[in-house]
C-alpha cells in the first residue's frame, strides 16, 4: 500500500472541512467501516485489523476527524487516542447534504451486517449465532425515549471494556448493536384518503 494521494491539502472557502468534502479513499473507507463495526478504533488497533502500518491509518483516523467525519472518543489518561464515529450525526434529523454522513454510517452498519452472514459459518461454532429480532410497539414520545435509555442502562456495565482490554473476558469479541427507534408517521397519500 503507498501513501500516494494521502497529502491532499483540504479544500478551503464553502468546501473546506466543516462541510466535509473529502476524497473517497480505501484506507479511509476501511476506517469508517471498521468504526461503524467496532465503535471505537485507536490508530495502532486499526493497523492491526487492516493490516496498514499505523502511521498511515493515524494520518487517515485524523484527515476524516479534519472533516468532521469522526471524532475523538472520551479515554482516561495514556498516548492512545481512541476515535469514533461522530455522535451528533449518527441520526440526522433533517436530509440536507451535512445529513449524507449519517446515511454513509447507516449503510456502513447494513454492510457490516452482510458481512458478518456472509462469513458466519466460517466463525467459531460459540459464535455462529446472532440476536437479530425486530418489533413494532406502540408508545408515546416519552415511553420511545425510556426504551432507548433503558436500552443504554443494558450496555453501561460493558462498555468500559472498549477502554479497558484488561476487564474484558478471555472469549469477549466485539459486538455490534444496532438500534433505531423511529416513529411510523403515516404517508401523505394515506392522510389525504
Amino acid at each position: 500500500m503507498t501513501e500516494e494521494g494521502v497529502n491532499v491539502p483540504a479544500p478551503t472557502g464553502a468546501g473546506g472541512p466543516a462541510a466535509g468534502h473529502l476524497p473517497e479513499h480505501q484506507v479511509r473507507r476501511a476506517l469508517l467501516e471498521l468504526l461503524a463495526e467496532v465503535g471505537t478504533v485507536t490508530a495502532t488497533v486499526a493497523a492491526e485489523r487492516l493490516g496498514y502500518s499505523s502511521g498511515l491509518c493515524s494520518f487517515h483516523l485524523r484527515q476524516l476527524a479534519r472533516y468532521g467525519h469522526i471524532e475523538e472518543a472520551p479515554h482516561v489518561g495514556g498516548r492512545a487516542r481512541p476515535w469514533r464515529l461522530r455522535q451528533e450525526e449518527a441520526a440526522p434529523a433533517d436530509p440536507s447534504p451535512a445529513a449524507g454522513f449519517g446515511q454513509l454510517a447507516r449503510g456502513l452498519e447494513d454492510e457490516s451486517y452482510q458481512r458478518w452472514l456472509a462469513r458466519r459459518d466460517r466463525a467459531p461454532l460459540a459464535w455462529q449465532r446472532d440476536e437479530a429480532f425486530s418489533a413494532v410497539v406502540y408508545l408515546t414520545p416519552e415511553e420511545l425515549g425510556a426504551v432507548a435509555e433503558a436500552v443504554r442502562r443494558t450496555l453501561a456495565p460493558y462498555q468500559d471494556r472498549e477502554r479497558r482490554p484488561a476487564a474484558r473476558p478471555a472469549a469477549a469479541e466485539p459486538v455490534a448493536l444496532i438500534a433505531r427507534l423511529f416513529p411510523l408517521l403515516p404517508d401523505a397519500a394515506s392522510e389525504d384518503g
